[in-house]
């Protein structure tokens, strides 16, 4: 079984390549807050500037890939980051908008030919979600942002 992406860093030239895009979902929004937090210091400590990090923000999860494709056509983005938190309920609310969502981004990315990265949490309590934006299993923000340098090297 595979683990957790290792960070990359050192790469040189990687600003290069353009200026990274996050997309953030408000909802939830001290989860996705602070998963954004973790990929900004992710792609920081890859060589972006925070002037080469663009950040725009979509009211939930769903909204995300319409944004992402909003930035991935534009040519001085490189690849795009989606951030959001999605927690199960007692409804096939959950269901829906998580696959809608994974299939949108990926979509995306396939349209567009950059990476647009998954960085959606889909957690069954708010405290699964928090163990995963800086709790005791890491920050996934931090790991999207590695993912986007692995694709972009």
């Amino acid at each position: 079984m595979a683990g957790p992406l290792k960070s990359v860093t050192g790469k040189k030239n990687i600003r290069s390549k353009g200026k990274a895009g996050i997309v953030v979902a408000r909802w939830n929004e001290e989860i996705t807050g602070a998963l954004l937090a973790g990929a900004r210091e992710g792609l920081i400590r890859s060589g972006y500037h925070e002037k080469d990090i663009l950040v725009t923000y979509v009211p939930g999860s769903f909204e995300l890939p319409l944004a992402a494709q909003r930035l991935a056509v534009k040519k001085d983005i490189s690849g795009v980051i989606c951030i959001g938190c999605l927690i199960k309920g007692d409804t096939p609310h959950f269901d829906y908008i998580s696959q809608a969502t994974a299939q949108g981004i990926m979509d995306v990315g396939l349209k567009t030919s950059k990476p647009v990265i998954f960085g959606v949490l889909t957690t069954n309590t708010l405290q699964q979600a928090i163990d995963r934006a800086g709790g005791k299993l890491g920050n996934k923000g931090e790991e999207a942002a590695a993912s986007l340098i692995e694709m972009l090297s």
